[in-house]
């Protein structure tokens, strides 16, 4: 059996494979990203010059679904009410976590803090490839993490982590990061495509047969994306993404997939100096801090999972000072925002032809809920009219084309949220208000509406 070598180019955006080099990746449109990758391949044949058939000699067992009997103990608990949120419940047993966000968002520190609280009944062994053992030595005495059976190894090398797993099977692994591995039969270098490719599917069969959980770090590219091929995405069992500005101290922990649980939970952290501290009460924190009695803001409440959200909506509307209005969105998507506008200057009668407009949710969290389009547009209003909307007041509900209020699921859920955080009044679709009780009535003035009109007319002051 001989071996050939040939050339190929990788993209190192998407993974797309050419045989030549070209300036434009022709799948994904990114300039200069095909890096060249020299691979050899096995040639055999017979004697009649033609490829022996591929038979396999291993004999294989199907088990029926009934057979299969699982560990009484399928998960293990974080410590973390957050993260065992996000996650369904735990760590599963034999599963492939993806961890990301932008760099220095808190990836490696909530890791070691898992560490702390698993410690003290769980073996784990923590691959560092980025760092040397006196410094994460030193970022756990920060984050006081004593556990006593916490190993470290710095390593690199994808095939020897993988044996020394096999060699003292710990009960958790953790790769910081997967961009720093490396498969030596590949001449590659490590971060690649090819080599995320092949790392990752190493630690996948290693997790599936020792039934060891594995969380991988994951570094993200210039457009906020997992750096890396998409097939990275497609094996690990759950993708977990930190969001958060960097320059604010909340961090928002997202479950991208999750095989084992719902992808709507999030959990709210809040980043100090000895670590991530978990927010169990996130619409206290977001809407903290709120102005009294100001023009262009108005609070919703959102669905983030099984959990109702109180998040702070701020809407500016001033004179643009250029030939085209500009439109600002942070944290909402852009698209939604240019639609609404136009709803409101075709059926609300409200013009923003000569207004720039700029709109930000408060706390960082990005927020894409049909629900929202009411209190956009309420906060949009009432900046442009410069109407103060009432403190105590919380409006919710999807804005359709035609200028009416369309119907949200979880109402009821909404409003137990906003009247255990002293709000008096909640404007909601009209079709909701039949599913609501008559008992959350008494304790909470709800209106209902049908138009943008109407919805302002029952919240300014």
């Amino acid at each position: 059996m001989a071996m050939k070598s040939k050339t190929v180019y990788v993209c190192s955006n998407c993974g797309y494979e050419t045989m030549k080099w070209l300036g434009k990746c022709p799948d994904c449109g990114e300039w200069a990203t095909l890096q060249e990758e020299i691979r050899e391949t096995a040639v055999s044949a017979g004697k009649n010059g033609k490829a022996p058939s591929m038979r396999s000699s291993r004999s294989l067992t199907s088990l029926s679904l009934q057979e299969i009997r699982p560990d009484n103990e399928l998960r293990y608990k974080t410590g973390m009410k957050e993260l065992d949120r996000v996650l369904g419940g735990g760590i599963v047993k034999g599963s492939l976590v993806l961890l990301s966000g932008d760099p220095g968002i808190g990836k490696s520190t909530i890791l070691l803090q898992i560490c702390r609280s698993l410690g003290e009944r769980l073996k784990i062994l923590y691959v560092s490839g980025e760092e040397s053992y006196n410094q994460i030595k030193l970022r756990a005495d920060r984050l006081q993490v004593t556990a006593g059976s916490l190993y470290i190894l710095c390593e690199t090398d994808a095939q020897a982590i993988c044996e020394h797993i096999s060699a003292t099977e710990p009960d958790l692994v953790i790769i910081d990061s997967i961009q720093t591995m490396n498969f030596t039969e590949l001449n590659s270098s490590p971060g690649c495509v090819t080599q995320v490719r092949e790392c990752s599917n190493l630690f996948m069969r290693t997790a599936k047969n020792l039934s060891i959980p594995v969380i991988m770090v994951g570094h993200v590219n210039k457009d906020g994306n997992i750096a890396g091929p998409k097939v990275l995405e497609h094996i690990v069992d759950a993708v977990l993404y930190f969001e958060g500005e960097r320059n604010l101290s909340f961090r928002i922990l997202r479950a991208v997939k999750n095989r084992f649980g719902s992808t709507n939970e999030i959990g709210v952290f809040e980043m100090y100096d000895t670590g991530l501290a978990e927010v169990e009460n996130p619409s206290m924190m977001l809407i903290s801090g709120r102005p009294k009695n100001t023009p262009g803001t108005c609070v919703a409440c959102v669905m983030e999972g099984t959990r109702p959200i109180l998040a702070e909506i701020q809407g500016l509307v001033a004179a643009t000072g250029f030939g085209n209005p500009r439109r600002i969105s942070n944290g909402f998507d852009f698209n939604r925002l240019n639609m609404l506008i136009a709803v409101l200057e075709k059926r609300g009668g409200y013009f923003f032809g000569n207004s720039d407009v700029y709109i930000n949710i408060v706390g960082g969290m990005k927020l894409d809920e049909p629900a929202l389009d009411l209190t956009i547009v309420m906060a949009l209003v009432s900046s442009l009219k410069d109407y103060a909307l009432r403190d105590d007041v919380l409006a919710f509900g999807e804005i359709g084309l035609a200028g009416e209020i369309r119907g949200v699921s979880h109402c009821e859920q909404r409003i137990k949220e906003a009247a255990r955080l002293g709000f008096h009044r909640c404007i909601v679709p009209k079709n909701n208000l039949k599913n609501i009780s008559v008992s959350l009535k008494q304790e909470i003035e709800v209106v209902g509406v049908r138009t943008i009109r109407e919805a302002f007319e029952a919240i300014i002051l």
